[in-house]
């Protein structure tokens, strides 16, 4: 096989010519006149001078003395590539400002939330209503009702769900409800998984084999992490060993269906279905952490992709339209032990933002429009293969792949199927095309370790430009 096919990008490129930059506006069908991509803050004439991160060099400097690193979040701080962190100033669309004024054909899109495009008028606008009645109110409102209809109409497995503030706090909270419905304290988890910085969840893999899990961080007590099981992703064998190993002691397995933080790796043929058998035969409880992939493969996220359904899955980044927002659903059994319906604990003040639901509301509202897979489907793909031909016909090597609004490669010939494989990518590469992409106007993820995302509101003006400038890059390193 060869290419990409059927909406999944397979781990070897084809001999497809890299499609050349057109000088006129393409159409555009999720683009109204009133949600075209503008230039805010930085005129036309500063875009034309050399590229510069100065200011954004003085700013970074002064934040390493306010923050640890400089940063809020560690990847930001650019460790991985090297070379000085953008700081931003604006986004719009498809695209982002710095404050130099330079501009970015943006596919990071706030690490996925921006699946329509950031600041997106009609959602905007509805902010600047609800702002009007308040900004949190800590108490129950109309909109919390309306986003969980959206939500549990959408994905397969919810029945009941909770909104919360973070990716990280869903996949505590959904650790905590696996453990009190089933009665066990073991979890397997797969090596390359994120499922946010929670003390259980910070853990090494063993050299591609099982092993009890050890911190992966100062400051994680070896007793939170004792009862996490690990398996490379993608090998279903040691899965079966760990169930053969911990009979009757496991409560779930969790995993992200499409793994994003690690790159991105899609699952082989059969394996997520072998889990759901696995847990089934075993009373084990199967989570999807959908934060990544949620309403980005598809409206019903990963799981309606692959027609399967797990018992518990978590959301965020899509669901909140840009603010932060987490969720946690599944069956209505297992979602009614939480409080105050059952006695699992969790809370949260901020949780239900009105803020965060009206910009989740608005968004899936946008992404329900018929086309909206389909066109993520059609540019995704476009882009992925138009780098994978540049930079085979710089003589790179490198593989990767997609699904709908979701993509990544590697400096590798592949195939990628686990994180060991992920690992065997040249890095030093990557953050030299990284580097050489920022100075062409591409942002992606500072990380090769990162999937990348596009939106309705990229354009295939967008996708030519980003190939034509891997081009440039490509021969250069």
């Amino acid at each position: 096989m060869a290419g990409v096919a059927g909406g999944v990008g397979i781990t070897w490129p084809s001999k497809l010519s890299a499609i050349k930059p057109s000088s006129s506006k393409s159409k555009h069908p999720f683009r109204s006149h009133s949600t075209l991509v503008v230039k805010m803050t930085v005129s036309v004439d500063e875009k034309k001078k050399t590229y510069t991160l100065q200011k954004s060099e003085e700013a970074f400097a002064k934040a390493k003395e306010l923050m640890p690193g400089g940063v809020n979040s560690p990847v930001r701080a650019f460790k991985s590539v090297g070379g000085q962190p953008i700081v931003v100033d604006s986004v719009k669309g498809s695209h982002m400002w710095d404050i130099d004024g330079n501009e970015y054909i943006d596919y990071v899109g706030s690490w996925g939330p921006a699946i329509i495009g950031h600041a997106d008028d009609e959602v905007l606008a509805a902010l600047a209503e609800t702002m009007k009645k308040g900004t949190s109110f800590g108490a129950p409102c109309l909109l919390e009702n309306t986003l969980a209809e959206l939500v549990i109409s959408a994905v397969p497995s919810i029945e009941m769900v909770r909104f919360v503030n973070s990716g990280t706090e869903a996949c505590m909270g959904v650790l905590r409800l696996a453990r009190a419905f089933t009665g066990r304290q073991k979890i397997i988890k797969f090596e390359g998984c994120y499922h946010g910085h929670a003390d259980p969840f910070l853990v090494k893999a063993g050299s591609g084999v099982a092993t009890l899990g050890l911190p992966d961080s100062p400051g994680v007590p070896k007793s939170s992490t004792s009862d996490t099981l690990t398996s490379p992703y993608n090998d279903i064998e040691t899965v079966k060993s760990l169930f053969e190993a911990n009979k009757g002691e496991i409560a779930a397995i969790i995993l992200e269906p499409v793994v994003g933080n690690s790159g991105f790796i899609p699952p082989n043929p059969g394996f997520l279905e072998a889990l759901r058998e696995i847990t089934k035969e075993n009373g084990t409880l199967l989570i999807f952490d959908e934060v990544m992939t949620g309403f980005r493969l598809s409206y019903g996220g990963a799981q309606e992709y692959f027609k399967i359904t797990p018992d518990l899955t978590t959301l965020g980044k899509v669901i909140g339209g840009g603010l932060p927002v987490g969720a946690y659903g599944g069956r209505r059994d297992i979602m009614e032990m939480v409080a105050p319906a059952g006695p699992m604990y969790q809370a949260g003040t901020l949780s239900g933002n009105p803020l965060a639901m009206t910009a989740g509301i608005h968004t899936l509202k946008r992404l329900m429009q018929p086309g909206s897979y389909e066109y993520l489907d059609k540019i995704t793909g476009e882009l992925t293969q138009g780098l994978l031909d540049a930079g085979k016909k710089a003589g790179h090597a490198m593989c990767g792949g997609y699904i709908r609004g979701m993509f990544g490669f590697f400096f590798t010939d592949g195939p990628v199927y686990s994180f060991e494989d992920a690992k065997k990518s040249d890095t030093a590469k990557f953050g030299r095309f990284y580097r050489g992409m920022l100075e062409e106007g591409v942002y992606f993820a500072p990380s090769q370790f990162e999937a990348g995302f596009t939106s309705l509101a990229h354009t295939t003006e967008d996708i030519q430009q980003t190939i034509a400038a891997a081009e440039k890059v490509f021969r250069e390193i």
